[in-house]
C-alpha cells in the first residue's frame, strides 16, 4: 500500500448527509455542525468560505472545498452578509431566534434551502462525514482547516456522479452516496498531494527508511515491533530512524505505534462485531485485556463503552470488556 493509500484507508462514509443547498441572495449559513469533515462542491454561483480565523475564501463553479471540523465557519453570498441560519449538531438548522427551519428550507429530494422557486443563484453540493473514523486522524492531523480545488485541478466526474445520484431516491441509494462521496474525497485529497501543497507526510512515505517504517507498521500492525525490530527491517540503525520518524512523522516511533493500533481496533469496534480478542490479535496486543486498558488510557472509554456509544451492539465475547 502506497503512503496516500495508507491515509485515505480510513474514511470510510456511513449515512452520509448528502444534499444540493439551493440559495438566493442574500444568505449566510453559520456551521456549527461539529462534523470532523465536510465537502462543499459548487455548482452555481460564487459563494465565500468564511472561516473564523483567517480571510475569506471567494468559490467559483466547479471548485471544491474540504473544510475541517471541528471549528465553526460561514458560508455566505458576502462576508459582510449575516448568517440567517444556524447548523447545529445533527444537521438541525435554525433562525437567528432559534426557532426550526429545517421543514420551511425543503425543497425535496435531497434538496434544501432559502430560494422559494427551488431554483435561486448558488446552489452547492454538501456531503459531510458526520462521525469520525479513527483511522481517519492521520488525514485529518495532515489536512489544513480547508483545502481547496480550484475547477479542472480534480476530477469532476465524481462530483457531477454524486449531484446526480442525489436527486434519487431507489434501494441502496444511501450506500451508493456514501461510496461516491468517498470517491470524490479521494479525488480532491490526490490532486491535492499531486500539487505538493505541503504535505509533510508526504515526505514522510517517500523517505527511503520512514517510509518502510510506516508500511511496515500500517500492514502489519499485529507483529510485536520494536524500536530495534523495526529498524533492523528498515535496513537501518534504532538512533537513525528515531531521529528521521520524528522529524518528518512529528512524533517518536512506538507512539505512533500505539496510536495506529488503538485506531484500527476502535474502527474495528465500530464497523465489525469481532470481540475484543480477535481485535487484540489483529492489531498487536498480547490479550484482549492489554488492549483494554491501553484503550482506556488513550480514549477515555473502554472498549465495550466506546461500541455503545457509537451505536454497535456488542457480541457475547465484548461483553468481557
Amino acid at each position: 500500500m502506497d503512503g496516500l493509500a495508507d491515509l485515505l484507508d480510513g474514511p470510510r462514509a456511513r449515512g452520509a448527509f448528502v444534499l444540493r443547498a439551493v440559495m438566493a441572495s442574500p444568505w449566510g449559513l453559520r456551521i456549527e455542525d461539529e462534523v470532523p469533515l465536510t465537502l462543499v462542491a459548487v455548482l452555481r454561483g460564487c459563494p465565500v468560505h468564511v472561516p473564523d480565523e483567517g480571510p475569506p475564501v471567494v468559490l467559483h463553479p466547479g471548485d471544491v472545498a474540504l473544510v475541517k471540523g471541528p471549528a465553526p465557519y460561514t458560508f455566505g453570498d458576502d462576508p459582510a452578509t449575516k448568517p440567517r441560519v444556524r447548523i447545529l449538531p445533527g444537521q438541525v438548522c435554525v433562525d437567528p431566534d432559534g426557532q426550526i427551519v429545517d421543514q420551511a428550507m425543503d425543497l425535496g429530494v435531497r434538496r434544501w434551502g432559502n430560494a422559494a422557486d427551488g431554483v435561486g443563484d448558488t446552489e452547492l453540493l454538501i456531503g459531510t462525514w458526520h462521525g469520525e473514523s479513527e483511522v481517519s486522524r492521520p488525514l485529518l492531523a495532515a489536512l489544513p482547516a480547508c483545502v481547496v480545488r480550484r475547477h479542472g485541478q480534480c476530477d469532476a466526474t465524481m462530483v457531477d456522479l454524486l449531484a446526480a445520484e442525489t436527486a434519487r431516491d431507489e434501494p441502496g441509494q444511501v450506500a451508493v452516496l456514501d461510496r461516491l462521496l468517498d470517491l470524490v474525497l479521494v479525488s480532491v485529497v490526490r490532486s491535492w498531494v499531486a500539487d505538493g501543497a505541503g504535505f509533510t507526510r508526504g515526505i514522510a512515505h517517500a523517505d527511503p527508511v520512514v517510509g518502510r517504517a510506516l508500511r511496515l507498521v500500517h500492514g502489519h500492525p499485529e507483529h510485536p515491533w520494536t524500536l530495534v525490530s523495526l529498524a533492523r527491517a528498515c535496513g537501518s540503525s534504532r538512533a537513525v530512524l528515531a531521529r528521521r520518524f520524528t522529524g518528518l512523522v512529528g512524533e517518536p516511533v512506538i507512539g505512533y505505534l500505539t496510536r495506529w493500533r488503538l485506531a484500527l481496533a476502535a474502527d474495528l469496534l465500530v464497523g465489525t462485531e469481532r470481540g475484543l480478542e480477535q481485535i487484540a490479535r489483529e492489531v498487536g496486543y498480547s490479550s484482549p485485556f492489554a488492549l483494554s486498558a491501553a484503550f482506556k488510557r488513550h480514549h477515555g472509554v473502554s472498549p465495550r463503552e466506546y461500541r455503545r456509544r457509537t451505536g454497535r451492539p456488542a457480541d457475547v465475547h465484548a461483553r468481557a470488556f
